[in-house]
């Protein structure tokens, strides 16, 4: 092979794996920074329990689910969809429901569109770009889904 091509596959390869490893990073920089943001909502709900019920009831419009069940299920969602992008694992799965969470979140909350301030709004845009990056790339190369393929 000429030399010039053997420069170009030896830096195409430390270019591949260079990407591998920062795409990786960046993926695992996400993963971890949205599912804190649905974590700390979720720590939140649970620790004033009436209170979540109360903005269930009263200033949140959830449709189809009653209250009560809209709030379990929100808040088990926070807290258990986070942990498993934490770590790794489902994580296209997970991001899937964590943006769902986000889209009812943002229906089911008109408010949030009168709020002098829009960055409530922008937030769950921004979540729910970063969760869509999630969906279509995966968790990446420091997760327990690329671990258990490997195997």
């Amino acid at each position: 092979m000429p030399p010039l091509l053997e420069l170009h596959a030896s830096i195409s390869r430390f270019d591949s794996r260079l990407s591998d490893w920062a795409g990786g990073l960046i993926l695992l920089a996400i993963r971890l920074f949205v599912g804190w943001q649905f974590f700390k909502a979720g720590l939140t709900k649970v620790r004033d329990w009436e209170s979540t019920l109360f903005l269930f009831r009263d200033e949140y419009s959830v449709p189809i689910l009653p209250p009560w069940l809209a709030a379990a299920a929100g808040t088990a969602g926070e807290l258990l969809l986070p942990a498993l992008l934490f770590v790794g694992l489902f994580s296209r799965p997970a991001a899937l429901g964590l943006f769902v969470v986000n889209v009812v979140a943002v229906i089911s909350y008109p408010s949030l569109f009168e709020f002098a301030c829009p960055a409530a709004l922008r937030d769950h845009f921004y979540w729910g770009a970063l969760l869509l990056v999630v969906m279509a790339f995966g968790s990446g190369r420091f997760s327990l889904d690329a671990a258990l393929k490997s195997r």
